[in-house]
């Protein structure tokens, strides 16, 4: 058997010096180990994609390493795993990889380096400033304890227009950033993934993917290992929970946009008005997936993941939960003396949330989405090197 140096120098001349990361020649290094065993090909995307391949430059890997949805089936199920020589370990090496990814497609490309800052301390912190900002906003328009007018209106603490010109602009700077990114990843990884373009049953394939988190599964239905190595449907889950928390959240705010604007029903709304019933499912299942989420990474055991990303894990966990839970809590004290602290509060953490969003962890979502999209692509081609398919 060859020796893990023979291998490692064998992979990279293969490449040829493609890379430009250590992380990108290691997961080169381990797919080829990988290609020869293919004993983990039924468990995720990443295996059948691999043996399409004899080589993994540097848009390869990324392509592979946005496919895998870290759930450490593959690493529970290695042989070669450490202590092994061959040191097979691809959900983290994959993760390395993939927030580098994150980082060399951001846009502006300037602000690549915002992913190795956007931490637990940094989300808290501008939840905090943004929060005082409004609070003493508030407080020089008439006070931080009591209600304005008759009470119902947040409208009373800061007009809608001034709340659309602070958020509007924001909203659009995200979704530009997160566009683009996805834009610049997909440009990149196309030449890798046959080139072809899109088609309706692979954007069909790729949605059901996403939106059921199938590679959540374990490869068998039986979900991902747990701290005590046992499978567990819980991560995906949290997940669904979050995801659509989140979405029937968004789903409100813009249900509410259109009904102000275009039928003129101004807020407030009550029950059982569309988006009081939109906002107050998503808040409770946003809240309830991130508390589980939260609680699966701090257990996850550190060989399932790259241990320097964790803070930027949390610090977007943390906002999503401050974003849902002061939403319901504005819910219950509307009319109430605290009402405008907890506006100050829920604001603060809705601007946190966006501003951190093209550079923290949800831009795995964007990423994911988009190599799954070219799988689903890739997949529909003639195999190349006439290897193993799905």
């Amino acid at each position: 058997m060859q020796s893990l140096e023979t291998l490692t120098r064998e992979a990279r001349d293969l490449a040829d010096g493609r890379w430009t990361t250590p992380a990108e020649a290691e997961v080169a290094r381990q797919m080829q180990i990988c290609n020869g065993c293919r004993y983990c090909e039924g468990f995720c995307a990443v295996f059948p994609a691999m043996t399409r391949r004899l080589e993994f430059a540097r848009a390869d890997v990324h392509q592979l390493a946005n496919l895998c949805h870290n759930c450490g089936a593959c690493y529970h199920a290695c042989q070669y795993a450490p202590p092994h020589e061959f040191a097979i370990n691809v959900p983290q090496a994959m993760a390395r990889v993939r927030v580098q990814t994150y980082a060399d497609h951001a846009w502006p490309p300037a602000l690549g380096r915002l992913y190795r800052r956007n931490g637990l301390t940094l989300a808290l912190a501008l939840v905090a400033a943004l929060a005082t900002f409004l609070a003493l906003a508030a407080a020089s328009r008439g006070g931080l304890w009591g209600v304005s007018g008759d009470g119902s209106s947040f409208y009373d603490v800061f007009p809608h227009n001034l709340l659309v010109s602070l958020f509007a602009p924001v909203f659009g700077c995200v979704a530009l950033a997160l566009g683009m990114g996805a834009l610049r990843f997909w440009r990149g990884v196309t030449p890798a993934t046959s080139g072809a373009p899109l088609s309706a049953p692979a954007a069909a394939e790729a949605a059901h993917d996403v939106l059921r988190l199938k590679y959540l599964d374990g490869g068998h239905g039986d979900g991902c290992h747990n701290d005590d190595d046992a499978y567990t449907l819980s991560r995906r889950r949290a997940h669904h929970l979050t995801f659509y928390g989140f979405m029937l959240c968004f789903a409100a705010t813009s249900v509410a946009t259109l009904m102000h604007y275009l039928l003129g029903q101004a807020a407030p709304y009550d029950l059982p008005s569309l988006p009081k019933l939109l906002g107050g499912a998503g808040g409770l299942s946003l809240m309830a997936g991130t508390a589980g989420l939260w609680r699966l990474n701090r257990r996850r055991h550190p060989a399932l993941g790259d241990a320097a990303q964790k803070p930027m894990d949390l610090g977007f966990i943390a906002l999503l939960f401050l974003t849902a839970a002061s939403g319901m809590a504005l819910w219950a004290c509307r009319g109430l003396p605290a009402q405008t602290l907890v506006l100050c509060l829920h604001l603060g953490a809705v601007m946190a949330l966006f501003l951190t969003l093209p550079y923290g962890k949800f831009a795995h979502a964007v990423y994911r989405t988009a190599a799954l999209l070219r799988h689903a692509v890739e997949k529909r081609q003639p195999n190349p090197v006439g290897l193993g398919d799905e």
